[in-house]
């Protein structure tokens, strides 16, 4: 539908991005609760009620995975082959190396980046785009145990290209588990999901609520998230095919994505919106907004601060430049977002539903943590003493004073 961007943001409902948790969220706490108790039996319980799957073992064998790679064609094998070594070479790029410098004479400092011991990914049924898009960086960060964890098919086995692509990535251990059990399992331990330190990747509403309710136990998460969504900041150059074709992409996801253009041109508008009738009809997942003014496309990009952003304007490079929320940025008319989610190495789980202007999308940052460096020689100390004794002294902390003045006695001869 086209409206005009004035009355959009008067509406607040087109804002409010963020999913349902409320209705979800007892039978998610229920879960939780089953899993922590009673660990394996309420993970094949579950597995049987949701997946309709009775499972003896939980854990892909490696026999398993060797049987996956017969399954899926060498074609598809080498595609898998090619994007696992774009996201490598994206991320290798993102990792962050230790230093230590000489700020002052004898007063080194630094930073030491440390990888978590243990991680969790969790990778939607089918998605194994996502099994490359987490494990890639936990292991180039230095991740020494990866679990994945994903639904089983109603034969009881793992996505047999989710099983090489997690296997290529550098995943440890693989388990059978779906869902808000899943994420549990995880958070918690059981007698064979090992506990992680941290939990990734993108589900549906049971998993985000799961993740959050595992924050609260202390086991840290990457991001919120919510349904996919993309928008498109277009101008009177646009090419209209190829923005119908990206938002309809973009709503495959699911019901709950959303696909929204952004115009200062009436004619591509009326042109986008021929487009989706005749390809998917009346649907509430696709808006066309038209501004004044290239200025107010901006302005509404950075409040809406979308999960997938594409510029196909005339001047993309300004545009560009003015950009400051948006998880992952798609300039020119050549860069969709299909391309990103399988095949450039940028990574595809990002935050949605506003939550761009809050964190990044998935990096190498994500699966590690730092640590400052202070190195003094006794000139160093010496050469700050009088401040920090003073600054000390100045906040009543009289006994961090001595622990300076304790390595300088005065000189009792005098």
């Amino acid at each position: 539908m086209i409206k005009k961007l004035k009355e959009v943001e008067e509406e607040h409902d087109f804002f409010s991005r963020t999913q349902d948790l409320t209705a979800v969220m007892p039978l998610v706490q229920e879960i939780v609760a089953e899993v922590k108790t009673r660990g394996d039996d309420a993970l094949r319980e579950y597995t049987d009620k949701f997946d309709s799957v009775k499972l003896k073992e939980l854990e892909v064998t490696q026999d398993e995975i060797e049987a996956a790679k017969m399954r899926v064609d060498r074609d598809t094998q080498r595609c898998i082959k090619e994007a696992y070594l774009a996201i490598r070479n994206f991320h290798c790029r993102q990792k962050r190396v230790a230093w230590l410098e000489e700020f002052t004479d004898g007063v080194f400092i630094g930073e030491k980046y440390v990888p978590f011991e243990r991680v969790g990914a969790y990778v939607p049924a089918s998605y194994f785009s996502t099994a490359l898009m987490c494990v890639i960086p936990a292991e180039i960060a230095g991740v020494r145990d990866i679990v994945v964890c994903t639904p089983p098919g109603k034969d009881g086995n793992v996505d047999p290209c989710t099983l090489v692509a997690a296997s290529l990535a550098g995943a440890t251990r693989i388990f059978k588990v779906g869902g808000a059990q899943a994420i549990a399992a995880l958070a918690f331990g059981t007698e064979t999901v090992p506990k992680v330190q941290k939990i990734v990747g993108p589900g549906n509403v049971f998993v985000t609520v799961a993740k959050m309710q595992a924050r609260e136990e202390g086991v840290e998460i990457d991001f919120p998230a919510g349904p996919s969504e993309i928008l498109i900041i277009g101008d009177e150059t646009a090419d209209s095919a190829f923005i119908v074709a990206d938002m309809l992409a973009q709503v495959e996801h699911g019901t709950k994505s959303k696909a929204v253009l952004v115009t200062d041109s009436e004619r591509l508008a009326t042109e986008v919106e021929h487009g989706l009738k005749a390809e998917a009809g009346e649907t509430a997942q696709n808006w066309i907004l038209i501004s004044d003014s290239m200025d107010e496309c901006i302005d509404f990009a950075n409040e809406y601060a979308p999960e997938h952003l594409e510029i196909m304007v005339q001047e993309p490079m300004a545009v560009l430049k003015r950009i400051r929320n948006a998880g992952s940025v798609f300039v020119g008319s050549y860069s969709p977002v299909a391309a990103g989610d399988y095949a450039t190495g940028a990574n595809h789980v990002l935050p949605t539903a506003g939550y761009a202007s809050l964190y990044s999308g998935l990096d190498v940052d994500h699966f590690m943590h730092r640590m400052t460096i202070q190195w003094l020689d006794k000139e160093g100390l010496e050469n700050i003493k009088d401040v920090v004794v003073r600054l000390c002294e100045s906040e009543g902390m009289d006994k961090h004073a001595r622990s300076i003045d304790a390595r300088f006695p005065q000189d009792s001869s005098g």
